[in-house]
């Protein structure tokens, strides 16, 4: 099995910065894809970016797409979401999640992704 605990939430104004980070334990991480999900109060989990295991493939969210960097380091089992230019529309629990290694798979739907973190509070003021 793999442990995810995410940190680096809090409080910001709109305009600032973040930056995520999850730290992970198990065998299997190194070689998993991994993502960023988020879910504000009142709406369904939405999906904000993901890594390919090696970090060579990135993938977003029209919604974050040029503000949000998604980048991993496997010799340090973390991944990370640095978040510029923050909206209050990006109020939300944070959630880090990984994938089993596997040959196919998509890397958009939560129900690829086999671990999932606690989550972490971002809340950004107007």
């Amino acid at each position: 099995q793999v442990q995810l605990v995410e940190s680096g939430g809090g409080l910001v104004q709109a305009g600032g910065s973040l930056r995520l980070s999850c730290v992970a334990s198990g065998r299997t991480f190194s070689s998993s894809t991994m993502g960023w999900f988020r879910q504000a109060p009142g709406k369904e989990r939405e999906f904000v970016a993901a890594i390919s295991w090696s970090g060579a493939a990135t993938y977003y969210a029209d919604s974050v797409k040029g503000r949000f960097t998604i980048s991993r380091d496997n010799v340090k089992n973390t991944l990370y979401l640095q978040m510029n230019s923050l909206k209050p529309e990006d109020m939300a629990v944070y959630y880090c999640a990984a994938q089993v290694p596997k040959t196919s798979g998509s890397y958009y739907y939560a129900y690829e992704y086999d671990y999932w973190g606690q989550g972490t509070q971002v809340t950004v003021s107007s």
